[in-house]
Order: C-alpha cells, then structure tokens, then sequence
C-alpha cells in the first residue's frame, strides 16, 4: 500500500487529502509543520510527500532541502505560491511536481500516482534495458537504474531519473520538448518548458564536466532536447 506524508498547516486542506486518499487505499501521515514532517519522514518512509511552502516554522523549500539530503522519495508541491521564480526554486531544490491552490482533487491525484509512478522500478522486459551506456565520464546502467561517475555513484531524483532515461533510450535523436514533458510527467502537461530547463540544468550539473559547454545533454533551442554519448 502506498504511503503519503501531507504537509500542510491548512486544517481543512489537510482533511480534504486524507479522506480522499483513504478512500482511495493510500497510507496517510501528516503534518502541520516542517519540524514535525522532517521526522515523521525519517520514521514512516513515505512513497510521495505531498508538500505546501508556506509552513509556520520553515519554508517548504527547506524542507525539500532536508528531504533530499537522504531520501529520494517524490516530493508534489502543493502550494499558493504563483511566480515562476517560486516554482522554479522549489523544483531545484529537488521537487517533483509542482500544484497551485486552489486546486481540483482529481488533478492532484493523477499527478500524485504519476509521481508514484515514476519512482517504481520498471518493470523486467527480458533484458532490453539491461544496456550499460557510455558517456564521457560516466556510466548510464538502466536495468540498475544506477548511474556512476569516475569511482562514486551519482544521486539523482526520480525525476531526473525518468528524464535522463528518456534521453538515453533516444541517442542521437532529437526528443522534443512536447514528448519529454509528457513522458516524464505526464500526459497533461506539454507548455511547463521552465520544468525541462531546471532538470536538464541539474543533469548537467551532476554529469557534464563542463555544465556550461555540455558534450552530451544538447539544447536545441525552440525544439527540444538531445543526448550524445
């Protein structure tokens, strides 16, 4: 059964979440402030947080920070926050997903299962993704779901996960920024290009030996995106 962590100081935003999840079949903790949902992390490990930023004793973004010092549990920021800035912090702080209130709850469910989703395992498929890519420096190992570089493992989110494996199952091919978006996040998403600029920036950061004159995570502006080996 799926677990999800709520953190939210809104009362009636939390009871909102806990019954339809419960009706739903998930697991539900929560929280009321970052404090408490930083420990209730370390001792329940949930599959999903589900996160507002505005918590009465530390910014969410803090808490996103405190999260991915450890864990790489999917984070859905639930949020009033509006500005791209805002957003764009809390995704570069290691969030997953990004929803603003008011907001509908069949929305925030499919982003929430397909935040699950994208944290599982894939499924074994008689070893047509058991290939070990070369790049530079480092080694893609997508039927281990591993990346290393030089002698270290590199750490990467869910997200940047799925991202990288998208790219890397299409090398050499140019994948549009359209169909990443939709693969990575989902069906209903195709604009939030500022999402495909964040995690390609943090792939390059933790990959490329030059971020800034990246050899292997190529832009093509106004299209999409490449990978090279």
């Amino acid at each position: 059964m799926t677990r999800v962590l709520v953190v939210d100081d809104e009362p009636q935003i939390v009871r909102a979440l806990v019954i339809n999840l419960k009706a739903r079949k998930y697991e539900v903790d929560s929280a009321h402030d970052g404090a408490t949902a930083l420990q209730l992390a370390a001792d329940r490990h949930p599959d999903v947080v589900v996160l507002d930023l505005g918590l009465p004793d530390m910014d969410g973004v803090d808490v996103i920070k405190g999260l991915r010092g450890w864990t790489r549990v999917p984070i859905l920021v639930l949020s009033a926050r509006h500005s791209s800035d805002e957003k764009v912090q809390a995704l570069d702080a290691g969030a997953d997903d990004y929803v603003t209130k008011p907001f509908g709850m069949d929305e925030l469910l499919a982003r929430l299962r397909a935040a699950v989703r994208r944290a599982e395992p894939a499924a074994d498929d008689n070893g047509t993704d058991a290939a070990i890519v070369e790049a530079g420096d480092f080694t893609v190992d997508l039927a281990a779901k591993k990346v290393h570089r030089g002698d270290r493992d590199v750490r990467l989110t869910p997200t940047e996960w799925h991202l990288l494996e998208v790219l890397v199952h299409n090398t050499g091919r140019l994948v549009s920024q359209k169909q990443l978006l939709q693969e990575v996040w989902g069906p209903s998403y195709g604009t939030e290009t500022n999402y495909l600029r964040v995690y390609m920036a943090q792939l390059r950061r933790k990959l490329e030996a030059d971020p800034s004159h990246p050899k292997h995570f190529i832009t093509e502006p106004g299209m999409g995106y490449r990978f090279e080996r």
